[in-house]
């Protein structure tokens, strides 16, 4: 972009969920400045697992392989009670996460951009906005202006028709819009290691260790490295974490037999469980850390604001290149926003669990556990959710989302679900920049321009609760807008063309 084009999307924050935003809005044709405070990108990685529906994502970004070449497969997750095996849970392939680095995700990202065009300005952090409406309603004012300090010291005043604020927890794009960050933070400090080991651990798993003394959860790594988790011990609440205290959490609460060497990264933090009330306000958006923070616990965070990034930048494009109207981007705060409050809820429930000290609470946390393995309740319900396959925004709070009938909202297509992996051929180009029409013994012209009509050639004929079904509408996220019969078709197209901002006079033909 020339230094002297003005931005049409300005991103304040240059980690995961900025970089992913700015990709895609590259990739559809949107210019984008990205800038960050800090002086180059960090060299830690405190986030490590990759869920399937974000690799889908990669995947979009043309990124797939380079996610399978440098992350390692996790096939199962084990649960311990004082060192005692409570379930092993085995991940089918197409719902095991990959362990991969947030270093590694970053840089890959990060060159994603390049081959895209786009730049990261480090050194230049966000001092204020004006320009600001806080009536909320986009089309109030023609843009935002951000007050810009570089590291030289020199100040500048950029306007761009939409800001991101993606800039962490501590956002400062949330601070100027005077959005509160609601929750609290564990009464526990946490520790981590990263280190090669001397002893047998596999290296396709994640272990977690529960016990009266704390947690400790154990996640292995690329390149022979293994990450080591825990809650610190009373006495450890504040000073540096070192290689024997690590050590010694893992021979005090791990399975014995395991001596860590060659650390790569140790550190201690506090963990927090917080929400903004709001992740837009008119022309400002918030994703990732800045929008919400929660325990690692299940290892979604990362995924969580990547999803963040992915569901804002089709609908800013939209908007932008002129296929949509501002409305549209009404449907992002609702549906990130309940994902989020979903998260921060479960995580909060596993992470309590971890903790639990009570006799009797720990009893009932293994019961719970050894039955719901036993019965195969956590491979069945668990995992399609952690995965990313089973959540849902919720049509009734989605302008983006259209109710279905009592017959339509059941089986594998459910409105709001993320059904793009079913329905689309990874070998389509087009499948995750344009809205898709799917029809089976139907045809209807196309709603509006940035909606193509395909044929579904029976791809849904054996999912269950699709007998009956003869239309889908997929956006491009993937993810189902619309789903009916033969006789809802006319009212799906014209429900469409007005959300596109088209006149809506369609009619469907048998």
């Amino acid at each position: 972009m020339d230094d002297q084009e003005r931005p049409e999307v300005l991103l304040i924050g240059a980690g995961p969920s900025g970089l992913l935003t700015a990709c895609e809005l590259l990739r559809r044709g949107v210019r984008v400045r990205l800038v960050d405070a800090a002086p180059a990108p960090v060299a830690y990685s405190k986030a490590l697992l990759l869920w399937p529906r974000t690799v889908d994502v990669f995947e979009g970004l043309g990124a797939g392989p380079a996610v399978e070449k440098y992350s390692v497969r996790i096939n199962s997750f084990r649960y311990y009670s004082s060192r005692r095996q409570l379930a092993d849970v085995r991940f089918p392939p197409e719902l095991a996460a990959r362990a991969l680095p947030q270093r590694y995700t970053e840089d890959i990202l990060r060159e994603t951009l390049a081959g895209l065009g786009g730049r990261i300005e480090y050194g230049v952090r966000l001092l204020a906005l004006d320009r600001l409406d806080f009536s909320g309603d986009p089309t109030a004012t023609d843009g935002v202006t951000a007050v810009l300090e570089h590291a030289d010291g020199t100040v500048e005043r950029c306007t761009a028709d939409w800001l991101v604020g993606a800039d962490g927890a501590g956002s400062a794009v949330r601070a100027q819009l005077g959005l509160a960050f609601t929750g609290s933070t564990y009464a526990s400090r946490f520790v981590l290691g990263d280190a090669r080991v001397a002893g047998d651990l596999a290296p396709d798993e994640a272990h977690y260790f529960q016990s009266p003394s704390g947690v400790l959860v154990v996640v292995a790594l690329p390149d022979g490295l293994f990450r080591f988790f825990a809650s610190a011990p009373p006495e450890q609440q504040t000073g540096e974490v070192d290689l024997p205290l690590i050590q010694r959490l893992v021979d005090e609460r791990g399975p014995g037999g395991i001596r860590l060497v060659d650390p790569q990264w140790l550190s201690g933090f506090r963990v927090h469980r917080r929400q903004a009330d709001r992740f837009q306000l008119g022309r400002v958006f918030l994703v990732g850390d800045a929008a919400h923070v929660h325990s690692p616990a299940g290892g979604q965070g990362l995924n969580t604001g990547l999803q963040d990034g992915h569901n804002l930048a089709w609908k800013l494009a939209s908007v932008i290149r002129g296929d949509a109207p501002p409305t549209l981007l009404a449907s992002y705060g609702p549906e990130r926003h309940a994902v989020a409050a979903q998260v921060v809820r479960d995580t909060d429930i596993q992470t309590q669990a971890w903790m639990a000290r009570n006799p009797a609470v720990v009893a009932g946390r293994d019961l719970l556990f050894r039955a719901a393995d036993r019965i195969g309740l956590i491979e069945r319900g668990y995992l399609p959710i952690m995965a990313g396959r089973r959540w849902r925004y919720r049509p009734e709070e989605s302008t983006a989302l259209l109710r279905p009938s009592a017959g339509e909202d059941r089986g594998a297509l459910r409105v709001g679900t993320a059904a793009g992996p079913i329905l689309s051929s990874p070998h389509d180009e087009e499948r995750d920049l344009r809205w898709t029409l799917l029809t089976e013994g139907v045809s209807c012209p196309s709603p509006a321009p940035s909606v193509r009509v395909l044929p579904a050639r029976g791809v849904w004929s054996r999912l269950p609760g699709c007998a009956r079904t003869a239309f889908v509408l997929l956006r491009p996220d993937g993810v189902v807008a619309a789903r009916g019969r033969a006789s809802e078709l006319d009212a799906a197209c014209r429900w469409a063309a007005a959300l596109l901002g088209e006149s809506g006079r369609v009619a469907a033909a048998g």
